[in-house]
């Protein structure tokens, strides 16, 4: 098995949860639930939304904006059997979510 990360990407509008109404914020959640619970035997971190950014370069720490709203880690045999688990999910059906990037982990280089 490979593990995989998948990146939940938001909107470039914005929107989310805090502009749904609560009765399609029950749907996407109660949907999410089910996700997870059908992918439980792949989790390899549940993962979860993520809050502001902040860059570090040489020109030191800046306050940045990019389109991460969360993430997950799971297991598959290959990059497209991880893709495949994403295709009609919660994030974009039902949130105003965007799209999920899914990128194999590699193993650290002699390591």
């Amino acid at each position: 098995m490979k593990t995989f990360l998948a990146l939940f990407m938001g909107s470039a509008d914005g929107g989310g949860p805090p502009d749904m109404s609560e009765a399609d914020l029950a749907r996407g959640m109660a949907a999410w639930g089910a996700w997870m619970g059908a992918n439980a035997a792949r989790l390899v971190e549940a993962g979860g939304p993520v809050g502001g950014t902040k860059s570090v370069s040489n020109r030191g720490v800046e306050d940045i904006r990019n389109h991460v709203g969360g993430y997950v880690v799971l297991t598959a045999e290959s990059h497209e059997e991880a893709a495949a688990l994403f295709v009609g999910h919660p994030h974009f059906t039902i949130f105003p979510g965007d799209r999920v990037e899914v990128m194999e982990r590699l193993p650290i280089p002699g390591a």
